[in-house]
């Protein structure tokens, strides 16, 4: 097993007044040649939007896109047609292919919102376009990892242009799970929201990353109350 460890302060940092984003790896003015990726983890954004304000219409193309929104309700537009909402709870999948221009703002105009942004390297360029949103509320299990997307349309959460699957624990202090991956030659990156936990002896605190790989498992301990986003990549694409 090989690990790399991403403490939240070592993040890039950019505060532009209406955004407060941390960057788990290089991204717009953050650069460092050693944390371009994990695999094909391309962006982990730690994003903090205030009232009303947000990102204006910008294009992506051949990237899968999934935000995760942690705090409030964020407005998303696109030139596909869709005009949604989402909210803490909700999970929405973006892959860009050929090309789509979007927008993306706060939708209340008196607290912010806060959201995982993340990129995904795609294994199919220049597919056509598809958005995607769904309710975690009916997946959500407490004490037990809960898949919230995965590369199949027929399974459980999202799915995208990628051999990746994605699952949320949120755990009560004291509980114990192995996690196995399901895909030779990919890794994992662990990223915690919120409390403690110990993976195979390393200690991760809130924002803290931690990246494994050459590996067929990993155990989780939680050393108190914790949510934890795990995202399984291929390391190679």
């Amino acid at each position: 097993m090989q690990t790399i460890l991403h403490k939240a302060e070592s993040r890039g940092h950019a505060n532009h007044g209406w955004l407060n984003s941390y960057h788990s790896f290089s991204f717009a003015n953050y650069f460092d040649p050693k944390r371009m990726n994990f695999g094909a983890l391309r962006v982990l954004n730690d994003d903090t939007v205030s009232a009303g304000r947000g990102f204006g219409k910008h294009p992506h193309s051949n990237m899968e896109i999934i935000s995760i929104p942690l705090e409030g309700d964020l407005k998303h537009m696109d030139n596909m047609g869709n005009s949604t909402v989402i909210k803490e709870g909700d999970i929405q999948v973006m892959s860009a292919g050929t090309g789509v221009e979007h927008s993306e703002f706060n939708n209340n105009m008196n607290s912010l919102v806060k959201f995982l942004q993340i990129w995904i390297i795609p294994n199919k360029e220049n597919e056509a376009p598809r958005y995607d949103q769904i309710s975690l509320t009916d997946l959500r299990v407490k004490n037990k990892l809960y898949q919230v997307l995965s590369p199949n349309p027929q399974d459980q959460g999202v799915w995208i242009h990628q051999n990746a699957w994605f699952h949320m624990g949120d755990f009560e202090q004291g509980i114990s799970e192995t996690y196995s991956l399901k895909r030779q030659g990919n890794g994992a990156y662990v990223f915690v929201l919120d409390g403690e936990v110990d993976i195979n002896g390393t200690v991760l605190n809130p924002r803290d990353g931690l990246g494994i790989w050459d590996a067929e498992s990993f155990t989780i301990n939680s050393s108190t109350n914790v949510r934890f986003l795990i995202m399984e990549v291929p390391m190679e694409f």
